[in-house]
């Protein structure tokens, strides 16, 4: 929050000062935006009444929570810490070697059904219900953030690597209203010991 007070997203939850914590996800919050009651949550919060925000700031944490996780996958890329191309992710997934797997929304039922069959073969999961996230961004968008073409489906090879990129994903599926059905299935294989920071549904988006 500025002087003015004005407020603004802290996406990356790092922001010094005191802090307002939203626990709802994009849809509620923009009916909350609009019909003032997210102003007067804020004013109650921050102990002040000239509290002001974008009219669509809704849509403007998504769009930071894309762009987090689009930079991240793009990090982890050039680290070697993925693959790309259902050939290279189906024998990795049946030879257990992807910890984590993700499709692009566009991606074709057939095609992220196949791979996750390949991941839960490889992970003794089978019969489980293991599926990979889907993200809630194009193929176009993940291919431009890799710097390869078709990235339709990403298979996350580094242990690591994938407990990142889940906790961001995590949170932004959250916010965006996606179902994340398989998140303790994920915690589990992933066995990273951070379960509970992947589990908070309050995001902290607002510092002053």
């Amino acid at each position: 929050m500025n002087d003015d007070g004005q407020i603004f997203p802290d996406i990356h939850a790092k922001a010094p000062g005191r802090g307002c914590w939203v626990g709802v996800d994009k849809q509620k919050l923009a009916i909350a935006a609009n019909d003032g009651k997210l102003k007067s949550a804020l004013c109650r919060a921050f102990k002040r009444n000239d509290i002001s925000f974008d009219a669509n700031i809704a849509d403007h944490i998504d769009d930071g929570m894309r762009g987090q996780f689009l930079n991240r996958l793009g990090l982890e890329s050039r680290a070697g810490n993925l693959l790309t191309g259902s050939e290279r992710i189906a024998e990795s997934g049946r030879a257990g070697k992807v910890f984590l797997l993700l499709h692009a929304q566009d991606a074709a039922e057939d095609g992220r059904r196949k791979l996750d069959q390949a991941w839960r073969v490889g992970t003794g999961q089978e019969g489980q219900g293991l599926q990979g996230a889907i993200i809630p961004t194009s193929r176009d968008n993940i291919s431009a953030a890799l710097g390869r073409g078709n990235a339709v489906h990403v298979a996350i090879i580094n242990k690591k690597a994938a407990v990142r990129i889940w906790q961001i994903s995590a949170r932004w599926l959250k916010y965006s209203g996606c179902p994340i059905q398989q998140q303790n299935i994920f915690a589990d294989l992933l066995n990273s010991g951070k379960e509970k920071k992947i589990e908070k549904q309050r995001i902290s988006l607002f510092h002053e």
